[in-house]
């Protein structure tokens, strides 16, 4: 397997998020139900689903999972992100692995691992690494 560069930029198309527990000094979990548009070397629409847990400062850690359906190169199908990730009070950095196993029609068998970076708003770029 030969492996491959992808980078582009995403665009958040929804967000709802409800709060599940608030603590003591404002800190809180929430469940977030994300939509992004994807465009560059990964074209196509992803939704997920992530739980943060907001510091009392504002900062967050989220975790979660994204079905992303689309193409990469001339490839197409769908696959899921395993996401981790941190909000400092002003941008949002994630790292992703392709969960195994996860890629349909002829994104069956893809590997990888990326990052993305969003400021406070909503648009932001990727990278990810991975094999077909």
């Amino acid at each position: 397997m030969a492996s491959n560069h992808a980078k582009g930029t995403f665009k958040l198309a929804g967000w709802e998020e409800n709060t599940i527990e608030e603590f003591d000094g404002g800190a809180k979990l929430t469940r977030a139900q994300i939509k992004q548009d994807f465009s560059g070397d990964l074209e196509g629409h992803g939704a997920w689903e992530s739980l943060m847990c907001y510091r009392p400062d504002g900062r967050a850690m989220f975790t979660g999972l994204e079905r992303v359906v689309g193409k990469i190169g001339e490839r197409s199908g769908s696959f899921v992100l395993r996401t981790e990730g941190v909000y400092d009070g002003k941008e949002a950095k994630t790292e992703w692995s392709v969960v195994p196993d996860s890629g349909t029609e002829g994104l069956a068998g893809l590997k990888g691992k990326g990052s993305s970076v969003a400021p406070h708003g909503p648009n932001g770029e990727f990278t990810l690494d991975y094999e077909l």
